[in-house]
């Protein structure tokens, strides 16, 4: 400790994409800045899901930071949907580029923050002993870090090889030859399975729910493209600061409803090449009226038969729980394909659930499936889980868990009355995962820089979010997400894959611009709805 009533400005917690320009952004500002991360190198979700076929579903010239124009320059990526190691390299040299792995604890994870009212000093405590005392906490914990491992009778008792998707192992995983299972059918499932179904023996594959996945589409990125792309940079960016996901692709100026069955097909054809989970938004009512819905999803489905070549097969791959694009639609290489291979069974647990796992395989309710290799494509605790697994405890000791015990409940997604100083990033109450993530990291870190300033130049000791206004910001989400077809949908938006978690839905979905016009009124208002001494 130093003989100051801190050691730090700030704590960064976390060194993905948020903590790593909080980091730049907070520093270049003149303040004293520190971090810390549970892994041993940067790049969050991108250091620890290593797993086969693993790519991000938005295009990378898109992924990628805006704050530096020198970086959009030297950095050309290599395809249009980047591999996880391609992005976490990336990462590495942005950490690299700009000195920002000084300034990091590695392999220390926070366990509690503690706020102080009488020094008005949060107090951030690590399973290495390190404490240290801070003005400001950013909680850049990503909201798809928590990863969700289910309690099936008998999961410890599997005596092959077991893997989850968001904890993959650095070394080579050989799938040469053995019978592996993979339980779960999410975005890791869709991805990893044709991968595993290349050189296995034998595949099956554990399904409870189907997903809408559409093909990526993906290809090398030409030099000519590449080239295009960084001589118009700053306008594809303005385009997509303005959009309403963080990318610069607009929907059909028309509903679904409102052109013929003719013109309806082209303009799916035309997305469905585009390929990934855009394919949602084609049309600006698709996730707003059933009836807009039913035409995208009868497209899909005969798409879906079209590739399956067994119909029974084809009948349980199709979801009929929830309209297309309120799950996040998955974006795959070759998933509907791969169950046109021999070594690949699909088992449906809706019809025959997963009794127990046991030494040698998994027995659901109809028989025993002899395994050599267990793959959880199970997800995580998304939103909130990275944060319910630390003690934090704002004014008069109260918890985070306790003030979210019904859900999620913030300001603008940036900031939770009674616990001043901090803030959070890309989590809930904010487009978050409707968005393009790094631009979204960029705003909310931009606007968070901004408003520390604004503290310090007014000599102000906290900054906190009114009641009466996390009310309202609550409400406004609630509102906007009803008049939606998103709540109807059990999808990990909503907490629905976590049991025990509050259904809610937590992103705000009234549009990245629309959002970002939002807080950059806040700000101008004086910072409307927090209050500063």
């Amino acid at each position: 400790m130093t003989n100051k009533e801190f050691d730090h400005d700030v704590v960064v917690i976390g060194a993905g994409l948020s903590g790593l320009y909080a980091v730049y952004r907070l520093r270049s500002q003149g303040l004293s800045v520190h971090g810390f991360e549970s892994a041993e190198g940067v790049g969050g979700t991108w250091y620890h899901n290593r797993y086969p076929g693993a790519r991000c579903d938005v295009e990378s010239i898109d992924y990628s930071y805006s704050f530096d124009d020198d970086l959009q320059q030297e950095w050309t990526w290599s395809e249009r949907f980047a591999t996880q190691s391609e992005i976490l390299s990336y990462l590495e040299h942005v950490a690299d580029r700009f000195d920002l792995r000084t300034h990091y604890d590695f392999l220390t994870r926070v366990t509690s923050t503690v706020y102080d009212e009488d020094t008005a000093r949060w107090t951030i405590s690590t399973d290495t002993g390190v404490t240290t005392r801070a003005r400001f906490v950013i909680m850049a914990t990503g909201v798809l870090s928590a990863t969700n491992r289910p309690d099936i009778p008998g999961r410890d008792l599997f005596e092959g090889e077991n893997y989850h998707t968001g904890e993959w192992p650095h070394h080579e995983v050989v799938f040469a030859g053995k019978r592996v299972g993979v339980i779960g059918t999410g975005s890791s499932g869709i991805q990893s399975i044709p991968v595993i179904a290349e050189t296995a023996k034998q595949v099956v594959v554990f399904q409870r729910s189907p997903n809408y996945s559409i093909p990526a589409g993906n290809r090398p990125l030409t030099e000519e493209m590449v080239a295009d792309v960084k001589a118009n940079y700053a306008e594809r960016r303005r385009l997509s600061r303005e959009s309403g996901g963080g990318t610069p692709n607009a929907p059909y100026p028309k509903g679904a409803m409102e052109v013929d069955e003719a013109e309806r097909k082209r303009v799916y054809d035309e997305w469905w090449h585009r390929g990934g989970y855009l394919f949602a938004k084609a049309f600006p009512d698709q996730t707003i009226s059933r009836e807009a819905n039913d035409t995208a999803r009868e497209y899909v489905e005969a798409k879906i038969r079209e590739i399956v070549k067994d119909p029974a097969v084809a009948d349980l791959l199709i979801p009929t729980d929830h309209p297309i694009g309120t799950k996040r639609i998955v974006t795959d290489s070759g998933y509907f394909e791969t169950f046109n291979r021999d070594n690949v069974t699909l088992v449906n647990l809706r019809a025959t659930p997963i009794e127990e796992i046991t030494p040698g395989g998994v027995r659901t309710a109809d028989q025993e499936y002899p395994l050599d290799m267990l793959v959880y494509a199970t997800g995580f605790d998304a939103m909130t889980g990275s944060l319910s697994r630390i003690d934090i405890r704002g004014r008069a000791g109260r918890t985070m868990v306790e003030e979210w015990s019904a859900g999620p409940r913030t300001y603008l997604g940036l900031a939770v009355n009674g616990f001043p100083n901090m803030f959070f990033v890309t989590g809930a109450g904010s487009p978050s995962v409707l968005a393009n993530m790094v631009l979204g990291a960029e705003q909310h870190i931009d606007w968070i820089a901004a408003c520390i300033a604004h503290v310090d130049g007014h000599n102000a000791a906290t900054i906190e979010a009114e009641r009466e206004a996390v009310d309202s910001w609550v409400a406004e989400c609630n509102a906007k997400a009803a008049s939606t077809l998103f709540p109807t949908a059990n999808s990990w938006y909503m907490g629905a894959n976590i049991e025990g978690k509050p259904r809610v839905f937590m992103p705000y979905i009234g549009g990245f611009g629309n959002y970002g016009k939002i807080c950059a009124e806040v700000a101008e208002a004086g910072y409307k709805g927090f209050a500063i001494s």
